[in-house]
């Protein structure tokens, strides 16, 4: 068995021809969860994978081998709830409402600009019909929100452009923990 125990998230600084020819495995959204699993890879080879502790494995990356071998993982397709807006019966913005509502339950969702997708669940799936959205049920791959307190695997660092002006939002921690909401009530003199 091979010992995998570093990963590079999304294959960064790697070139396009070594990633080519890495072998892939492709895992579902829960063993991607776990720090250590075993897979079998796509030439065969029996990996046992020991990553840090609350490491997250996205499709896209890379997970390097004891040998220095490269394995390119997959999200594999799973069974997902896609969540649309209802044109008839609703508007866009009833698929905004059912996320804000979804993530307060700490429910793990996928956001599309036009989807949401979550792991099946009779019970919020008939919540959200009963708000007209849609709701159906698909096989597809499912790489979630990090979430505010996400580590490991995807950094999802919000970019804030500097307008020229400093300003201080008076809660003590970097803007990449996002656990609390922007209506500062101040103006910024300019339009996004």
């Amino acid at each position: 068995m091979l010992t995998i125990n570093k990963l590079i998230s999304q294959g960064r600084g790697l070139a396009a021809v070594l990633l080519k020819r890495a072998p892939s495995i492709e895992l579902d959204w829960d063993l991607r969860q776990k720090s250590r699993f075993e897979a079998t890879d796509s030439s065969g080879r029996q990996l046992g994978v020991f990553l840090p502790r609350g490491t997250v494995v996205r499709g896209g990356d890379v997970l390097v081998a004891e040998d220095g071998s490269l394995v390119r993982v997959q999200a594999a397709p799973q069974p997902v709830l896609v969540v649309r807006h209802c044109s008839e019966h609703g508007t866009p913005f009833d698929l905004l409402r059912a996320a804000y509502h979804l993530g307060n339950r700490h429910v793990q969702l996928e956001l599309k600009p036009d989807h949401l997708k979550l792991e099946p669940d009779h019970v919020l799936a008939a919540l959200l019909r009963q708000q007209h959205l849609i709701v159906t049920e698909a096989n597809e791959p499912f790489e979630p929100e990090g979430g505010a307190y996400a580590s490991g695997g995807h950094d999802h660092a919000h970019a804030h452009h500097d307008h020229g002006h400093a300003h201080d939002h008076g809660h003590g921690h970097g803007h990449d923990h996002h656990d609390h909401d922007h209506d500062h009530d101040h103006d910024h003199g300019h339009e996004h």
